[in-house]
């Protein structure tokens, strides 16, 4: 097969779909590859590694989405939508629910969308989601630290606080990877740390390995509301799979905060589940409503590309394998995981999630 690795023009989005030691295993099965020229140089790779290992360097991003299968990191732009046409698999995050007009764009075109966010492993979780989680809520305490900090809009308050001076109270909306990556980290910084879910058993596992200032909630609205009136810093972390995020902390809510406390919405690739947050850029990273600081980059692990690069790649490598060894259909037949990361098909929305979220028609794919 011929795979595509395009140039991620997103707003400060520096990883690149695939290492020079994955376009390699590539190679050795058969496979052609193309890669757009400097499309690893915002994760250290050159051009000269990837052909050093068989690829062919392309000069433009056409080039690069003329493949059979085109592999990326985040969803097509309105740029690239010229690139979609109905003998292509696209392979890559999608967050189609928060993403209407892609979703159009996808539909009309007739791609082949897989999204790596709903590929399910056979115990229901989501391997392809789950290392750009664990980097987006370790950073989510780092980007809060650092607008709690007065010269970027924050109440002044140091995380940790130090001897005689309490941290900062961090409440934690979602006990998933997301939100137990970020636990982890406000925890060993000093903070004190509150976790919301609805999973009594998830935060029982969560009181089991995490240690430090920590208190686990159930989550309904009015332990939501009593948290977040209380919170320096706020990191939504909850997750649907496939759809659009609920709105969990409302605008009362947010307007209850002390003045120059932070949010951090993880969710806000999937919508967000504060009801004042909307999509920022790494570039122009916040804005203040009520007094609060909002942090909304949709595209987090981008500004950290080496470490993401490598541990997304490392969970997409064996799907790329098995897609371009059989052929989108044939793969999905063969993995049934894989087949709930198609969401587009010939026209037609097959993830009922994003059917749901635009009221359009769904239809089941059957391998």
């Amino acid at each position: 097969m011929l795979v595509g690795v395009p140039k991620e023009i997103k707003d400060n989005e520096y990883r690149v779909a695939m290492t020079p030691a994955g376009v390699q295993q590539l190679i050795e099965k058969r496979h052609q590859v193309l890669v757009e020229t400097c499309a690893g140089d915002g994760s250290r790779f050159t051009d000269e590694q990837y052909v050093k290992v068989g690829a062919k360097i392309v000069p433009t991003a056409a080039d690069a989405w003329g493949a059979e299968m085109v592999v990326k990191v985040k969803e097509p732009i309105a740029v690239e939508y010229p690139f979609l046409r109905d003998d292509l698999l696209l392979f890559t995050y999608l967050h189609l629910a928060a993403e209407e007009k892609l979703t159009h764009a996808m539909i009309e075109s007739g791609v082949t969308g897989i999204a790596y966010e709903t590929v399910e492993a056979p115990d229901g979780s989501l391997p392809l989601l789950t290392p750009m989680s664990e980097v987006a809520g370790r950073m989510a305490i780092q980007v809060g630290a650092h607008f709690l900090e007065r010269s970027h809009l924050g109440r002044g308050m140091l995380l940790g606080g130090v001897a005689g001076v309490p941290g900062a109270n961090v409440v934690i909306i979602g006990g998933g990877v997301v939100g137990s990556n970020a636990a982890h980290i406000a925890l060993g910084m000093g903070a004190h740390v509150t976790i919301l879910d609805t999973d009594l058993d998830r935060l029982r596992f969560l009181e089991n390995v995490l240690h430090g200032r920590l208190t686990t909630v159930a989550s309904n609205s009015y332990n939501i509301a009593e948290a977040v009136a209380n919170a320096d810093l706020v990191v939504g972390g909850v997750l649907i799979k496939g759809a659009r995020a609920p709105r969990l902390v409302t605008r009362d809510m947010v307007s209850t905060m002390r003045q120059g406390s932070v949010i951090a919405d993880v969710a806000v690739d999937q919508g967000g589940c504060v009801e004042t947050i909307h999509v920022t850029t790494h570039s122009d990273p916040v804005y203040v409503i009520d007094g609060v600081v909002h942090y909304g980059v949709a595209n987090m692990p981008g500004a950290v590309p080496r470490t993401s690069t490598l541990a997304l790649s490392n969970a997409t490598l064996p799907y790329v394998l098995r897609l371009a060894r059989l052929g989108a259909e044939a793969a999905m037949a063969e993995n049934p995981g894989l087949a709930k990361g198609l969401n587009i098909y010939r026209g037609q929305v097959t993830y009922e999630a994003v059917a749901q979220a635009f009221n359009l028609p769904y239809v089941a794919y059957e391998a």
